[in-house]
């Protein structure tokens, strides 16, 4: 494991401690835990408990009524019954800087970019804009005006990477996150506000995390993504009720759409400069005129039309998560945790009859870093001690730095398993069974795995094929009568042979610059081609088993019939045990 230092850590809430929860509300019965994906809030129940329980995603979409609804079992912080939200709710993120500001450079820097013959600046620092300098001005005037400026070529992979790092740091807060252009992030944050005191902390909680980051962050909160981007691209902010989404768009700006500006030159020299007099206008005549990019943009915004998020990494079925006051930087701390992790989650999945096939491990660092470890499983796997085992062999690839501030454990895919006991004639058949599941997954982190099973197919390369080590093999009756090698040669070697008759087995192999008697054959064993296959011509073949003088035993072939005057060509395919 990887370790430097980088000064001391930055540790609690930024801006005091996090709110607590909304007046009035009567806490669910159970621990009293905001969130396994939320806030550092959780610490004072789990010092008195000493773990966490996991959180079950909720369908978004489904609407709740004020009648008692069941809570899914082990569901840790989940909303009261008929708490839950019957809309959705968005919170759009704008970075407009992110380009300047993920290079920490101190002073006025600007980033320029070639745009045909043209070179102009794209991003720009808050030094260098206090200075007169904004985005899209020649690359020459930014110099004459500001002489001193840090200029940087821009880098779209780079600011690619570092938008996609953010949203896997912004998984804290929900685990729908999908990122939206250059500069933009979509949180689906349906059904999760409770556990941040309410909406209004949580988009507080976000805002002020990224500005303790040193990122310019501009948000807003409504009922539809498209209306959410609009208002921060044009902007504005806040937070919109449900329903009012035409309403908050309408006087904003033609840019809020995103639109092309020769688009937009177009449109206004119609008279048409805001949303709200361009959602006035004839559907039918803007599609006709302008085509349907620019009707689709206005029913997004409007919040008639759904814009899809797709999230960066699909949402897991169970998850936990840990919060430490102090950063974790040893292996030994790591392993504790984890092993704490694994704990709750095996319990939960044990709770709901399911086993993991897929885990992973989401540690984020002090400084915003997310590192990510994966396992898998060939059966489904709910035994804390064997998933340990898997993860400890990849945690050598966590780097701490200044140390975890958090760990989350997610079940990405699981099974349904069950839990009766056997009987007392198939308990050691179970045992053995899960002994060599648990076998094959320990090796599979470290190779490929996968077993053979039969094909319907008679030529011997294609009799059999790969498939994974835990799939279920059905072998066809008599099938495996025939003898065959154990293994057949990747590459066959070609090799000459003496027969007493054209049609007769070889009495003599010469191997190389080798000769070896035969003292034994059997065959021949005719194959032929598969002519709904093989359209090239391909020749039969006549196998024979052979034993040498020095007792090797080979499985031989001779390609095609005899024919007068040819001579016949002999393929050494694979040795018989």
């Amino acid at each position: 494991m990887r370790r430097r230092c980088c000064g001391p850590p930055r540790v609690g809430h930024p801006g005091g401690q996090p709110p607590g929860p909304p007046a009035g509300r009567q806490k669910p019965p159970g621990p009293s835990i905001p969130s396994s994906w939320g806030k550092e809030g959780a610490r004072d129940a789990r010092d008195r408990d000493g773990s966490i329980a996991p959180l079950t995603l909720l369908d978004p979409n489904a609407a709740w009524s004020g009648e008692a609804a069941a809570s899914p079992a082990g569901v840790q912080g989940a909303a009261p019954p008929g708490t839950l939200h019957a809309s959705r709710r968005i919170l759009a993120l704008l970075l407009p800087r992110l380009p300047v500001e993920r290079l920490r450079r101190s002073g006025p820097v600007a980033i320029w970019g070639q745009r045909g013959s043209r070179r102009e600046v794209l991003s720009i620092s808050a030094e260098a804009e206090a200075a007169g300098l904004h985005p899209g001005q020649a690359l020459a005037d930014a110099q004459a005006i500001l002489p001193g400026v840090d200029l940087v070529p821009e880098d779209p992979a780079g600011d690619a990477r570092a938008l996609e790092r953010l949203a896997l740091w912004a998984m804290r807060f929900t685990p729908l996150v999908g990122v939206a252009g250059e500069d933009g992030l979509l949180l689906d944050i349906t059904g999760v506000e409770h556990l941040f005191g309410g909406e209004a902390a949580l988009f507080e909680e976000v805002l002020g995390r990224l500005r303790g980051r040193g990122l310019t962050a501009r948000g807003a909160v409504a009922g539809r993504a498209g209306t959410a981007l609009a208002l921060v691209r044009a902007g504005a902010g806040g937070m919109i009720p449900p329903g009012q989404e035409a309403a908050a768009v309408a006087p904003l700006s033609l840019a809020a759409l995103r639109l092309a500006p020769a688009l937009v030159a177009a449109l206004h020299g119609l008279g048409l400069r805001d949303v709200g007099s361009l959602a006035e206008q004839p559907r039918a005549g803007l599609v006709r005129r302008f085509g349907s990019g620019l009707a689709r943009a206005l029913d997004e915004a409007l919040g008639v039309a759904e814009r899809p998020i797709s999230p960066i990494r699909p949402p897991p079925e169970m998850a936990v998560a840990r919060d430490f006051a102090d950063p974790v930087v040893t292996r030994e701390g790591i392993e504790a945790a984890l092993d704490g992790l694994l704990a709750d989650l095996c319990h939960a999945l044990a709770q709901a009859g399911r086993g993991a096939r897929r885990l992973m491990l989401r540690a984020e660092r002090v400084d915003g870093e997310v590192q990510e470890i994966a396992i898998g499983t060939g059966l489904p796997a709910r035994d804390p001690a064997h998933l340990a085992r898997l993860f400890h062999g990849k945690l050598e690839i966590l780097a701490p730095d200044c140390g975890f501030e958090r760990l989350a454990l997610a079940a990405l895919a699981t099974d349904p398993m069950g839990s009766a006991q056997d009987s007392l004639t198939q308990s050691g058949r179970t045992a053995r069974r899960e002994d060599l599941a648990q076998l094959l997954d320990r090796l599979s982190q470290r190779l490929s795995v996968w077993r053979l099973a039969p094909r319907a197919s008679h030529w011997p390369e294609r009799a059999v094929q790969r498939v994974g080590a835990f799939e279920a093999v059905s072998v066809p009756e008599g099938w495996a009568a025939r003898h065959r090698p154990v293994r057949l040669l990747h590459r066959p070697l070609y090799i000459s042979a003496v027969a007493l008759l054209p049609d007769a087995p070889p009495s003599l192999l010469r191997i190389g610059r080798q000769a070896h008697r035969v003292v034994r054959a059997e065959g021949p064993e005719r194959v032929e081609p598969e002519w709904w296959r093989d359209r090239t011509g391909r020749k039969l073949r006549d196998y024979y088993r052979v034993e040498l003088a020095s007792g090797a035993r080979l499985w031989v072939c001779r390609g095609g019939l005899a024919e007068p005057g040819e001579e016949p060509r002999w393929v050494l395919h694979g040795h018989l045990p």
